[in-house]
């Protein structure tokens, strides 16, 4: 049965019970979706302690961080200037502030020449970016013709980072081992982006639609490649590399 399929039977089920509009569903699962996504934007709390605590940032990488903040930041925009975008925009507003936080705690502990590097990685993708990005939208194009701009940019990126997992896929079929695939993050990876997908199905997003789609199909491919491959190691063993490379496959809407 195809995923739209799915969602269609869910939005027929709904319509057989008086007592909740679509709107108050759809606000549920918005609401649900950002409970979610809270806990996967905290996920690398442990990392940053351990940053703090030894004062280094060790061998952990900024870019994921960088790259989470400016698809927030757009995130954010968009459900800023969508009518009825109120519960995208919140969430994604505490994924700003979230991912600021990681970026400044990395800079502030980074030996000088990473600091150098990642400060430019900020100029570019956080500001610069950013900032055309939003220009365009403000002064380049308007109404529905902007909506749709940004968010075509908003979906192509979630759906990058929906495919950053394939390389772990790829390390892991090298090893015959799901270390560094850490079951928790593909099953969020699922949950997550099928909350979202349906939140953009009832409220006839495309954008979030199309782009969380993506992720749950592939957080189920990832899924399905754990039971595969889970013999292979002990997954519980999972290294601190495979966290740190894993939490930004989910993304927040």
């Amino acid at each position: 049965m195809h995923f739209h399929s799915i969602l269609t039977l869910i939005h027929t089920a709904i319509r057989q019970f008086p007592f909740i509009s679509n709107e108050q569903f759809s606000f549920l699962i918005g609401v649900i979706g950002n409970v979610t996504a809270v806990l996967v934007l905290l996920s690398p709390v442990g990392t940053f302690w351990r940053i703090v605590k030894r004062r280094s940032t060790e061998e952990f990488q900024i870019f994921p961080y960088i790259f989470g903040l400016v698809c927030a930041s757009l995130w954010t925009y968009y459900g800023i200037i969508k009518p009825g975008g109120l519960l995208v925009a919140t969430i994604n507003e505490v994924g700003v502030s979230i991912m600021t936080t990681y970026v400044v705690l990395f800079l502030v502990f980074a030996p000088p020449k990473v600091r150098v590097k990642a400060g430019i990685l900020v100029g570019i993708f956080d500001i610069g970016f950013l900032v055309a990005a939003i220009l365009v939208g403000e002064l380049g194009v308007n109404g529905k013709t902007r909506l749709d701009t940004v968010g075509i940019l908003c979906a192509g990126l979630t759906i990058s980072v929906y495919c950053s997992p394939l390389a772990a896929m790829k390390r892991a079929v090298e090893m015959n081992s799901v270390e560094f695939m850490p079951l928790w993050l593909s099953v969020s990876m699922v949950v997550n982006g099928g909350l979202w997908a349906l939140y953009g199905f009832l409220v006839n997003d495309k954008f979030i639609l199309v782009s969380n789609a993506t992720g749950y199909f592939l957080g189920t491919i990832q899924v399905l490649f754990y039971v595969v491959y889970r013999d292979g190691s002990n997954s519980s063993n999972s290294s601190r590399d495979g966290l740190e490379e894993g939490w930004l496959h989910e993304n927040l809407v």
